[in-house]
């Protein structure tokens, strides 16, 4: 049996998330998009992982991914797609909407799908604390996250005693805000002097907070935010 499946684990919080697992000692399969990213990570990690592709947002290829893997205690969702979606809605284009939706929102319902029978333990999905602060330039970003909350709580009834979970993350210093054409340092900093922890996130912070939500066999059906603080400025 795979100990742990993380999906969007080549980069970010989920290879951190791979790498603390991998410190535990547990056997763990990373799934991405991009063979190039996938091949950086098993490098990165000294090929003590296994690797597979598989667009979450392609319906046969999330078949196939828990067809091939057969049994896995644990499975974590860090895949997410920032390309062209921040800005007013007004400018946003449809097909960057409905990119974004099929991998953070459908992506998630089909991996519920496919899960159902092969996960014995534990399914934690990622959301944001745009779900929870949006700023009127990320509409789409926060429902797509936001809706995340109510696909765990109707998937942890349904794929019970296995336990569904999202981890909520505030601002997380990882590869996605190069994609934003923004000063990520400048923003970094003026948010830290607000944030009640008065510091960014790091990846190893949400890694470790996945890390208790697989192991606490009573949490379900829960929203766990690890943001810092940001939801209170």
């Amino acid at each position: 049996m795979t100990n742990a499946l993380i999906i969007g684990g080549s980069s970010g919080m989920g290879l951190a998330l791979a790498r603390t697992l991998l410190a535990d000692g547990m056997d763990v399969t990373i799934a991405g998009r991009s063979e190039d990213r996938l091949a950086a990570a098993r490098a990165e990690l000294q090929g003590k992982i296994s690797t597979v592709r598989a667009d979450i947002g392609q319906e046969q290829d999330v078949a196939d991914l828990f067809a091939r893997m057969g049994p896995v205690e644990h499975v974590a969702v860090t895949a997410a797609d920032a390309t062209g979606v921040y800005g007013r809605t007004a400018d946003v284009a449809t097909a960057a909407a409905r990119a974004v939706v099929d991998t953070k929102l459908l992506g998630a319902w089909l991996i519920g799908k496919y899960a159902a029978g092969h996960v014995t333990g534990s399914l934690t999905y990622t959301s944001g604390i745009n779900a929870y602060r949006p700023n009127g330039s990320n509409t789409i970003v926060a429902a797509a996250n936001g809706a995340l909350a109510s696909l765990a709580y109707g998937l942890a009834v349904e794929l019970a005693p296995v336990r569904v979970n999202v981890i909520s993350p505030g601002w997380v210093d990882t590869p996605i805000w190069d994609q934003l054409g923004m000063d990520k340092q400048a923003a970094f900093a003026e948010l830290a002097e607000r944030l009640p922890a008065r510091r960014i996130g790091t990846p190893e912070d949400i890694a470790a907070a996945f890390v208790s939500v697989m192991r606490n066999e009573f949490i379900t059906a829960t929203v766990l935010h690890v943001d810092g603080g940001h939801r209170l400025t």
